[in-house]
């Protein structure tokens, strides 16, 4: 059996990473001996296999995560900042082998890796390493008293991530995980795990002592669902689908009522009023729901466009795909602007829907194709006229399909936009600020931009309500989730 795994690069050099789980800073086989396999989507075909955690390795890992809290709580403040800092210079050293094992099991473009996906990765470990030694408490004053609260870790934590951004969305757990003292126990998804093993690598080669950082590869519902149910796992922060969210929700109650924090995917609404900047409009809502073949929770699948330039709205969005038409291929090359959905499942749910639309009623602007007969690649699709009731308009996709939709009050379309089971992110085109103002304030989602889409940095929370689930990435308000308050009161006496 294998314990290394190599994949060629977009420059033909080889990346080779460990296969093994990552427990105690050590690469061990699986207890049962089992193996994933991975599978390359430009293809169709196996890249090789790494191991795949059962309960068993589960437990040992969470027994490492135990033993890595008591060295971790006696690390100074300053010195896990350090770490973190180390951890983010590492990222970048090797950016390039992380976007190349992005790429072939993922289906990330190379580029979006390198450009955006890594960048925002490093800056978040930059962001909480600078938070390390300021998680502060506050003094209160009380009757016939003084009251004081402190800001304490949870313990082990575990964090199950997901496949469209993997590495990212990994940072976001782990730097504030670790920089409020906590040791962590991450479960990669099982269609993108390559990044985890040479993440695991670079965990060791930062410095970080043994039993702070366990990766684990395994299905969701075997690792996953272990680690869910882990009496010693204080908190459980998942980014993924509702259908999981809701088990491991579910998970916490049935055990020991872990803390658990969900972002659970979106059905963004695009808002374009008719005083804003068209080609900004335009630009914006097509990158909406093109990147990362709109394979993103926070992707602008809906847009609404008014009444009194919807017309002229379409007529440019086709032409928009037109003449920007898209290059899919290998994600490792530079040339290539579309690589393929992550799996043979998701390019199935996606024509699926494709479907769907076609026989809605809606009229299908562009698209609507597969791309090739080799992997799962998927034309570029858009939808008008999309009925409020429709599938493709009320259900996550999670490919390149958007629904449009025309409106004639701004009333009209807050309650279009609100009228969703999700509420995480949203978007707003106008030039006019009172409008921008009234319609972000009424808008039910986590986030709203304004003359934009997306728009993340490391310093500003990112998260859902109602069923986009709850807790937050990044900001400040993310050390919330990672510590508990303690408060400490005493009683003064009267002279």
């Amino acid at each position: 059996m294998s314990k290394s795994l190599t994949v060629l690069g977009s420059l033909g050099r080889p990346v080779t990473v460990p296969t093994g789980l990552f427990i105690h800073n050590e690469f061990v086989d699986s207890s049962t001996g089992l193996r994933l396999s991975v599978e390359n989507p430009s293809t169709g075909q196996q890249l090789g296999t790494v191991s795949a955690a059962g309960p068993e390795d589960i437990d040992k890992a969470v027994e490492s995560a135990k033993v890595g809290l008591v060295t971790w709580t006696k690390v100074s403040a300053p010195m896990r900042g350090r770490l973190l800092l180390k951890l983010g210079a590492l990222i970048e050293r090797d950016s390039y082998d992380l976007a190349t094992l992005e790429a072939v099991d993922a289906g990330i473009l190379f580029t979006d890796s390198m450009v955006f996906n890594i960048p925002q990765a490093i800056a978040c470990l930059r962001y909480y390493a600078g938070w390390s030694d300021k998680v502060d408490g506050k003094v209160l004053n009380m009757e016939n008293g003084i009251a004081y609260t402190h800001r304490e870790p949870l313990g082990v934590c575990g964090a199950i991530v997901p496949w469209n951004a993997p590495l990212m969305i990994t940072i976001w757990k782990l730097a504030p995980a670790l920089a409020t003292g906590n040791t962590l126990v991450i479960k990669p998804s099982e269609l993108s795990p390559l990044y985890a093993q040479r993440l695991a690598e670079l965990v060791r080669e930062a410095g970080f002592p043994a039993g702070v950082v366990n990766i684990v590869t395994g299905e969701g519902s075997k690792a996953g669902q272990r680690l869910s149910e882990h009496p010693d796992v204080q908190k459980i922060a998942f980014t993924g689908g509702d259908i999981a969210g809701r088990k491991i929700l579910e998970a916490s109650s049935r055990t020991n009522l872990k803390k658990v924090s969900l972002e659970l995917g979106g059905k963004g609404p695009s808002i374009v009023f008719d005083d804003c900047d068209l080609d900004n409009a335009l630009y914006w809502t097509r990158i909406g729901i093109t990147t990362n073949n709109g394979q993103i929770c926070a992707a602008g699948s809906r847009i609404y466009v008014h009444a009194s330039i919807y017309d002229k709205f379409l007529q440019a969005f086709k032409k928009l795909a037109l003449d920007n038409s898209t290059i899919a291929g290998n994600p490792l090359e530079t040339s290539t602007t579309k690589g393929p959905l992550v799996s043979k499942a998701q390019y199935q749910r996606v024509l699926d829907f494709i479907e769907h639309g076609r026989k809605s009623g809606a009229t299908l602007l562009f698209g609507g194709e597969a791309i090739g007969d080799k992997g799962y690649f998927v034309q570029d699709t858009a939808f008008a006229d999309v009925d409020d009731n429709a599938r493709i308009m009320r259900e996550e996709i999670f490919g390149p399909v958007a629904s449009i939709s025309k409106f004639h009050t701004e009333e009209e379309v807050i309650f279009k936009a609100n009228d969703s089971n999700h509420g995480l992110s949203a978007a707003v085109f106008t030039n006019d600020i009172n409008r921008a103002h009234r319609v972000t304030r009424a808008l039910k989602s986590g986030q709203v931009t304004v003359n934009a889409w997306a728009m993340l940095s490391p310093n500003v929370p990112y998260g859902g309500v109602k069923e986009s689930g709850f807790g937050r990435d990044m900001g400040e308000e993310a050390l919330e989730g990672w510590t508990a308050v303690k408060a400490i009161k005493y009683h003064i006496f009267s002279s």
